[in-house]
């Protein structure tokens, strides 16, 4: 799935899992990632796997505070949980989807709740 600016908010909001790739047809590693980061869409059904061509997508690649690519996002629930720059290797990513199913998200709000400021 391809997102836009105007697509983006909403996809990454809904429930579940999103992993979004932030990417561009000039980049090598890129280019490498691709296949295993398709691969693991393949193999994980249940999530939404979303790309983000930087090029087509500069506002939303600035928006996201995209500094280098392949960049990874992983949201769950509407809250983000991984960002990081680099290509993942398959074992690696595989590894990453595991560890994101596993996460109480009840815990990761009761988290987020302490940390804002009483209104």
């Amino acid at each position: 799935m391809e997102l836009t600016l105007e697509t983006f908010e909403s996809t990454v909001a809904k429930e579940g899992i999103t992993f979004v790739d932030f990417w561009a047809e000039w980049c090598g590693p890129c280019k490498m990632f691709g296949p295993i980061f398709e691969k693991a869409s393949e193999d994980n059904p249940e999530i939404t796997f979303a790309k983000v061509d930087t090029e087509a997508q500069q506002q939303l690649a600035g928006m996201a505070g995209i500094s280098s690519i392949p960049t990874l996002m992983i949201f769950r629930d509407g809250i983000l949980l991984f960002n990081q720059a680099g290509a993942l290797p398959g074992p690696a990513l595989e590894d990453l989807i595991g560890k994101v199913q596993e996460i109480n998200m009840d815990e990761v709000r009761a988290e987020i709740a302490k940390e804002k400021p009483a209104e």
